[in-house]
């Protein structure tokens, strides 16, 4: 068929549409529906003995029940064998099989009852509506369906009967023909949507297979623009991103210029996926190049420059995203801080104890002039003090019943866990917050310190 619904296929798509594997595709479509057909030829086929009750004469209806209890039998053992095999080639026979078993009950019973005379040939149209409606089998299967049950109604009746009127026989036979030709077209229409869904899930696999390649790179990207030191002068440093998507908008960087200047940063852009992970990779690419070029800045200065390029680059990209960010640049004896983000979290060794500092700030890419709502604190950072950095991802962390990690929970991890390896500690704490959230809803980024 080299056309579907008005769509020219090329000789390529018309190769993978005939392939094999939509034969396969087709038989276990058909093999599943089997499994309903004979379970309605089960249930349906003993229920009409109620009509039967009604219509048919008593001495017929020990014989009639013969009939459908035969008949049911048969397809049970039909349904039983379909359940237990796998689709095949022949899978369709099943339901030839069905049709002629039910379809055979009916022609005996009109036999019985007047042979073209009788108006139980009604059933037969059922038959060959239900099978050829619910068999996704093609055409020309409908077309031999619907002829079997046809000739079976005509020569059964013919040997059974002595006499019949043709406009009677003409009658049946018309309005069973007009029931196979219907069945026939609507199956052939049928198969055709069928090829185009299986061609459309082609194209569709396609599809995914390449954005999925393609965000498979964005994730190795953003990967591979992480930081991978451990350790700076006179600090040891641990830290794990892991973003809800493949790609995260959560970010991190840990920075030794030539110069000596120490720096560690540290943000969240609104929302995740694509669009967050490029603000993402902006930001850090812009803090990099300005932090090298003049380490000796102050983390308000360094911050107040970055917030005019996030902005110009979220205004170009049309969006409404923001980010939280906060810098810190690592001196021996303290930190200087500047920029919203978390609550930045204090391990003090000496009092074994923790402590909170907010810092005051403002978020990145909301306005073009930032440099009043931003502040440096000085912190004092002793010998086995450890500075906790995290995103919302962890705090907000949810479990089953709602509740959220809290930032409460990770100040206990942090003052349970101090005395590992800054390492270990990254990994406790991690470990704690998978375990505590039912499912992860938003990137996690979190990031230890030692002096």
């Amino acid at each position: 068929m080299g056309e579907i619904v008005g769509h020219k296929l090329s000789a390529e798509e018309q190769a993978f549409i005939d392939a094999e594997d939509f034969d396969q595709f087709l038989n276990r479509i058909i093999h599943d529906w089997l499994k309903t057909l004979s379970f309605l030829a089960i249930s349906l086929v003993p229920l009409f003995f109620i009509l039967d009750y009604f219509i048919v004469p008593k001495n017929l209806l020990p014989q009639v029940g013969v009939y459908r209890l035969i008949a049911t039998l048969i397809v049970m053992a039909q349904y039983m064998t379909i359940r237990l095999t796998q689709p095949s080639k022949l899978s369709y026979l099943h339901g030839y099989i069905i049709s002629i078993v039910v379809g055979g009950v009916i022609v005996l019973m009109t036999r019985d009852l007047g042979g073209f005379f009788s108006s139980y040939y009604a059933g037969l149209n059922l038959v060959i509506i239900g099978v050829n409606m619910l068999l996704p089998w093609r055409a020309i299967h409908s077309a031999l369906n619907s002829l079997i049950i046809i000739l079976m109604y005509t020569v059964i009746n013919f040997i059974g009967i002595e006499a019949y009127r043709s406009d009677y026989l003409i009658n049946n036979l018309f309005f069973l023909c007009a029931t196979g030709v219907i069945a026939v077209s609507i199956n052939h229409v049928k198969h055709i949507l069928i090829r185009k869904e299986f061609y459309l899930m082609g194209e569709l696999k396609a599809a995914r297979d390449a954005i999925w390649s393609e965000m498979e790179l964005a994730k190795r990207i953003q990967t591979a623009l992480l930081p991978d030191k451990q350790k700076v002068q006179g600090y040891e440093i641990a830290a794990a991103m892991k973003p809800a998507r493949e790609v995260g908008g959560d970010y991190y960087d840990i920075i030794e210029t030539p110069q000596g200047d120490k720096w560690v940063t540290i943000g969240d852009v609104s929302g995740h996926g694509v669009d967050s992970g490029l603000i993402m990779m902006m930001a850090q690419t812009s803090i990099l190049s300005k932090v090298c070029n003049n380490g000796s800045c102050s983390p308000s200065e360094m911050l107040d420059a970055i917030n005019g390029i996030i902005r110009e680059n979220i205004t170009r990209l049309g969006s409404d995203h923001y980010m939280t960010m906060m810098a810190l640049r690592l001196n021996a004896s303290h930190l200087t801080v500047a920029g919203k983000h978390q609550d930045l979290i204090i391990y003090r060794s000496a009092l074994n104890r923790t402590e909170t500092i907010p810092i005051p700030g403002t978020w990145l890419g909301i306005s073009a002039d930032i440099k009043k709502g931003l502040t440096d604190v000085d912190v004092q950072i002793n010998r086995g003090d450890i500075v906790l950095l995290f995103t919302d991802g962890i705090t907000e962390a949810t479990n089953p019943q709602g509740e959220m990690f809290g930032q409460a929970r990770l100040e206990q991890a942090l003052n349970a866990y101090a005395d590992l390896p800054v390492g270990k500690l990254r990994d406790r704490i991690i470990s704690d917050v998978n375990a505590f959230q039912e499912e992860q809803m938003d990137d996690m980024t979190l990031l230890i310190i030692k002096k």
